[in-house]
């Protein structure tokens, strides 16, 4: 039976759900395998699935709301994967140049190194790739820079994992917990900062303007005012009260965005027919 627009509408909308429902089934699937062989072949596995699985759900939650247009997969992949890698290499080289010439490394500078870091691949994307496109929505920006943020997230997350096995003596309990803090806050911290700070900047190439530049530098300073305090405090309210500023603000400016594009773009005609995009 052939999908019509509504049926495929509800699926996007509902599709994280099964990447996550799959990613679990996976992961708890090797983690009863590692714990029943003792096999330590199984860890790596069982550290990319948990540390991936959340984030990889939240960006298909994203992309399912970001309104008509549609990120292709492909740049979401590129951004994911070299933001993570690019991000995390550049991030780490300034931050260890940084302690060894001052000694001691402020919250507030290890947020505002990481938190350009990130958006070095998007602005790649942003600029060269789509903006030649002719796509000029600021949610193309914000789900790029979600994407971004989870590779990175990700791939921090699988150091402290690793990290976490070797002081711990291979104690996969001590992984675990790692991974379910970390993979389970990860949309509240790198995610949703990088999606914000990059969907300002495509907000600024929108529509210009001097009201827009100075929104997305009190995006970028919120952003990484929200990280340092994120790395500062310790404790279960904390985390959960800036969770809900970063989320919230997320999904404040998602929707924002969304009736940006609604109001402002149409989509054009595909080659070979009269109408709009559906």
């Amino acid at each position: 039976m052939r999908k019509t627009p509504g049926m495929r509408d509800r699926w996007r909308r509902w599709a994280w759900v099964g990447v996550l429902a799959v990613g679990l089934v996976l992961y708890f699937a090797v983690l009863r395998t590692l714990t029943g062989t003792q096999n330590p072949n199984f860890v790596p596995a069982l550290i990319l699935l948990g540390a991936t699985v959340v984030p990889l759900s939240f960006l298909t939650f994203a992309q399912a709301r970001t309104g008509r247009w549609q990120v292709p997969a492909s740049t979401l992949v590129v951004a994911a994967f070299f933001g993570g890698v690019i991000g995390t290499v550049v991030a780490g080289t300034l931050e260890y140049d940084t302690l060894r010439g001052l000694g001691a490394l402020p919250m507030v500078l290890v947020a505002l190194i990481e938190e350009t870091a990130k958006l070095i691949v998007p602005v790649v994307l942003l600029f060269l790739v789509l903006a030649r496109r002719g796509r000029r929505l600021p949610s193309d920006g914000l789900i790029i820079g979600v994407a971004a943020g989870m590779g990175f997230a990700a791939l921090e997350t699988m150091g402290y994992a690793f990290t976490a096995l070797l002081s711990s003596r291979g104690d996969i309990g001590t992984v675990e917990e790692t991974l379910f803090v970390r993979g389970l806050t990860s949309p509240a911290g790198h995610t949703a900062w990088t999606g914000l700070t990059a969907g300002a900047l495509w907000a600024v190439l929108a529509s210009p303007g001097a009201r827009r530049a100075l929104e997305f530098l009190g995006t970028f300073a919120g952003a990484v005012a929200l990280h340092a305090l994120w790395d500062t405090f310790s404790g279960v309210v904390p985390f959960l009260v800036l969770a809900a500023i970063s989320l919230g603000w997320l999904f404040r400016a998602l929707h924002r965005y969304r009736a940006f594009g609604d109001h402002r773009a149409a989509p054009g005609p595909v080659p070979g027919t009269t109408g709009p995009v559906p």
